[in-house]
């Protein structure tokens, strides 16, 4: 499975009423951090389908949502259980850290 990607006007319904956890990653084109770590998060996708869903927001493109949450520094990933952020991480890591801290939240 695929990162899905989530609009302003989608996230209500991708990831505050999704059935399951939702992994959210604010990122931006122009953010090399960003890009760093989108390869990782396709993979982390992937891996642990059917346990989690990871989306992204294009803050550029989509500024209300961020706002709403406090993304102040990108990347910030923050997970949703049941409409709720449940954690945050902002800033990027190795694969093998952000699949710890994702399953170690879920």
């Amino acid at each position: 499975m695929a990162t899905v990607a989530v609009t302003d006007t989608s996230f209500e319904s991708d990831v505050l009423k999704a059935p399951g956890p939702v992994l959210v990653d604010f990122w931006a084109g122009w953010c090399g951090p960003c890009k760093a770590i989108a390869p990782a998060l396709e993979e982390l996708s992937t891996e642990l389908a059917g346990q989690v869903t990871i989306a992204k927001v294009d803050i550029d493109d989509n500024p209300a949502t961020p706002a709403k949450y406090g993304v102040r520094g990108i990347p910030t990933m923050l997970l949703f259980k049941n409409g709720q952020v449940v954690a945050q991480k902002v800033g990027a890591m190795p694969k093998s850290m952000l699949q710890a801290w994702l399953t170690s939240a879920l």
